[in-house]
């Protein structure tokens, strides 16, 4: 981040991909419109994206630290700010702030079993988090990834969706809540799938993203198989504006979402007042 936590970075859209079949979620690929600027992160950080004169929001980081050619965000399209992104060119220019909070405690996860669990577009940072494990594949035990969404045609990154399944060191369950023509894998919520995988809690850590509903019910699953609050950790973003802890729009009791997460373990969230 620059010296100045206000002022943007200038970066240069390139590659523009249509994420889901509603035409809802798309990928921008980032590049820095200055070369030599350096940007250092881990999976689960977030960035603010400006446009001049529509806004700035926040959005977490979908590419992995490994990718080093460009900063990939995936944004769905449900406001000012994201319809504006939405209508970006390859090669315009917008802004960025970042990289802004806390990451996934990957420096904890090594040597042990890691169970990721995804619902919907909220997959971004997961797919950062995956990425950066599978490159260092030998670090890790066992790798369980656990993501659904509604209908087969929402959910993110098909492609390499379906080449990880291909790997012999990954177990990878993709679900859809509903039956849906063509779809032959699981089909049920991500809580009930959950608990139907039962991923082992011996030596196990897992990390929850989704819409809120999903995340309120998985995690006391997560909590039935065994797994203690220490070793759960989910991310909130719970109203973020500013992104540096000045305008308090996402406290939370003694917390800022925006510095002391968006990452936060269940034993944290356990210590906060509701509604978190």
């Amino acid at each position: 981040m620059r010296d100045n936590p206000y002022w943007p970075i200038e970066m240069v859209v390139g590659r523009i991909k249509v994420e889901s079949d509603d035409r809802m979620l798309r990928s921008f690929d980032l590049r820095f419109k200055d070369p030599s600027q350096r940007f250092d992160f881990l999976p689960g950080q977030f960035c603010q994206l400006s446009i001049l004169g529509k806004g700035e929001a926040p959005f977490g980081i979908a590419s992995s630290p490994d990718e080093k050619d460009f900063l990939r965000f995936t944004v769905n399209r449900v406001g000012v700010v994201t319809t504006a992104l939405h209508y970006l060119k390859e090669g315009e220019v917008i802004g960025l702030r970042g990289p802004l909070g806390n990451h996934y405690p990957v420096e904890k996860f090594r040597g042990e079993d890691v169970v990721i669990i995804g619902g919907g577009f909220a997959f971004t940072t997961l797919r950062s988090l995956l990425l950066y494990l599978l490159a260092r594949r030998e670090e890790f035990g066992q790798i369980t990834v656990i993501y659904g969404a509604r209908r087969p045609g929402l959910l993110l990154y098909r492609d390499e969706l379906f080449q990880w399944e291909g790997r012999s060191d990954l177990r990878l369950i993709l679900t859809v809540d509903k039956e849906f023509p063509g779809w032959n894998r699981k089909v049920g919520f991500v809580p009930a799938v959950t608990k139907e995988v039962a991923p082992s809690s011996k030596k196990g850590w897992a990390v929850v993203c989704g819409p809120p509903i999903m995340i309120k019910y998985t995690l006391p699953v997560l909590s039935e198989l065994g797994f203690p609050p220490e070793r759960i950790y989910t991310s909130l973003e719970r109203r973020m504006k500013c992104g540096i802890g000045k305008c308090g729009r996402c406290n939370i009791g003694p917390k800022y979402v925006c510095i002391d997460g968006p990452v936060f373990s269940l034993a944290e969230l356990e210590r906060l007042p509701e509604p978190y």
